[in-house]
């Protein structure tokens, strides 16, 4: 006779559901084919306040558009673009706690308040830090992905990965997006940095690098995000990657699985996926699909139907690339319900979440590395091991660590220092990268009273939203030299 053991995650299997969207009354005259249409979906996407009161009707309070009113004037680093999937999972019954809708005005404001989809995707003024707003070394290009473009749009920070950006727009706009220098409509607080080649000509320059360079095996290709390319464009790209016979893996990087799955659910997706997964098997190269799924919630019938659909037409495996977010999914519970709501779910393999780069404003989501630590801890062992998701930080000039792999550790200050074992596209012969150190910083409300008096001494008025808002709005000249 077996017994229970009590365990400190309780799993248990939990049947998708697809939230009724005709609980907001901007919807509520909307039929499923109306729903399952993708271009419906892509029409009526929420773009401004204005268009989200016409949806939510009484269900919000008017302090609740204040607050957000504020921080698109003040703070956000990305415009709004909510598709209708997305919004669809924010305060349903299946994540009330109570099992039922919360009544119209305070007690609807308040869970949509806490939601964590709404969390990272509709951020308040409210929500963010007032001290430490961003932190002094936040920078808009985190992670210098531009200095590191060996051709428009190309970046070569791995010895034999490439990641190329092939256009600057997605279907939806996320709020920690740490492409935000680039991805995306300026907001008051940052003009965008904009490509200047013409598509084709970019397109050509990428391929012509690929062919040029025969230690790059493995291409991401991302953008923004790649729902947002006509399908046929997009093919044809794959294709010219496909010819170039050192390539052995592609990655197509899209949200849109999860924030639109009526996108790869559209015959002509399937149809063209189909296509060149046939030409990937041929050639013996490994064709996936990453997606970037940060809440339990967010795992619809829907985004399960496209996934099996991507799947069936030879895509070789679909992998999430979270990131970890306070209030979102930072602790072992919500972080566990996420990764077995992709496995069993929706048979997406759980792979990587990354600690929230240091871009402007992001302070409030981000967690020190210490509570990565414990969080990688806290997970393992219940997942299988294919599927037990790498948590890591993405170190500014290296690239991606286990956040276990950290050299040495200042938890007083929130200083970790890193190496590595490579040389990226803009370090010459003679640097010695084995011996350097590179830095990662902690948020500094999250240090001691000694760590945060530390940073006040050293760091004069960077703890201010005013100068905040200064380094968000600063220009990025590299970039943008690099692109005259």
């Amino acid at each position: 006779m077996s017994s229970l053991i009590e365990q400190p995650y309780h799993y248990q299997q939990r049947e998708l559901v697809e939230p009724d969207w005709t609980r907001f009354p901007g919807w509520r005259e909307v039929t499923a084919a109306e729903w399952a249409s993708v271009q419906w979906q892509r029409v009526h996407c929420i773009k401004n306040i204005k268009q989200l009161r016409e949806l939510m009707g009484d269900l919000l309070t008017d302090a609740f558009y204040a607050d957000l009113e504020r921080d698109q004037a003040e703070r956000a680093t990305m415009s709004m673009l909510l598709p209708p999937q997305m919004i669809n999972t924010m305060v349903s019954e299946m994540t009330w706690a109570e099992g039922r809708m919360p009544a119209a005005g305070e007690e609807f404001t308040a869970a949509f308040y806490a939601d964590p989809v709404r969390n990272y995707m509709l951020p308040v003024f409210s929500d963010r830090r007032a001290d430490w707003p961003s932190h002094p070394n936040s920078q808009r290009d985190s992670l210098h992905e531009h200095d590191m473009w060996v051709a428009e749009g190309l970046t070569h920070r791995y010895p034999t990965k490439v990641l190329a950006e092939l256009l600057p727009t997605c279907p939806q706009y996320c709020g920690h997006c740490t492409r935000m220098d680039l991805v995306g409509n300026s907001t008051p607080q940052v003009t965008k940095l904009k490509l200047a080649g013409k598509p084709m000509d970019r397109h050509e320059a990428i391929i012509d690098y690929l062919k040029r360079t025969p230690t790059v095996r493995d291409v991401v290709v991302s953008g923004g995000d790649v729902a947002n390319m006509p399908w046929k464009n997009l093919e044809s790209f794959i294709d010219r990657v496909l010819d170039v016979d050192n390539i052995r893996d592609i990655r197509l990087a899209s949200k849109a699985l999860m924030g639109l799955p009526q996108h790869w659910l559209a015959d002509d997706t399937v149809e063209g996926v189909a296509r060149v997964s046939a030409k990937a098997r041929s050639r013996g190269v490994g064709l996936a699909i990453h997606t970037h799924v940060n809440a339990a919630q967010s795992v619809t019938p829907l985004v399960a139907d496209a996934t099996k659909a991507m799947l069936d037409a030879g895509i070789r495996d679909v992998r999430n690339q979270g990131v970890l977010m306070r209030g979102v999914n930072a602790t072992s519970e919500d972080l566990l319900d996420l990764c077995f709501a992709l496995a069993d779910g929706a048979s997406i393999t759980p792979y990587y979440f990354y600690m929230c780069d240091m871009i402007p404003f992001a302070e409030h989501w981000r967690t020190s590395l210490a509570e990565a630590q414990h969080l990688q801890h806290s997970i393992m062992g219940y997942l299988p091991g294919f599927a037990t998701p790498r948590i890591v930080c993405d170190v500014p000039f290296v690239g991606k660590r286990w956040v276990h792999q950290v050299d040495t550790y200042d938890t007083e200050r929130g200083i970790s220092y890193w190496r590595k074992n490579y040389r990226t596209s803009i370090e010459t012969e003679d640097v010695d990268v084995t011996s350097a150190e590179y830095v990662y910083y902690d948020p500094i409300y999250t240090l001691s009273t000694e760590g945060q008096a530390w940073w006040r001494q050293h760091s004069d008025a960077a703890g201010t939203h005013e100068a905040a808002t200064a380094a968000a709005q600063a220009s990025r000249e590299t970039s943008v030299a690099q692109l005259d």
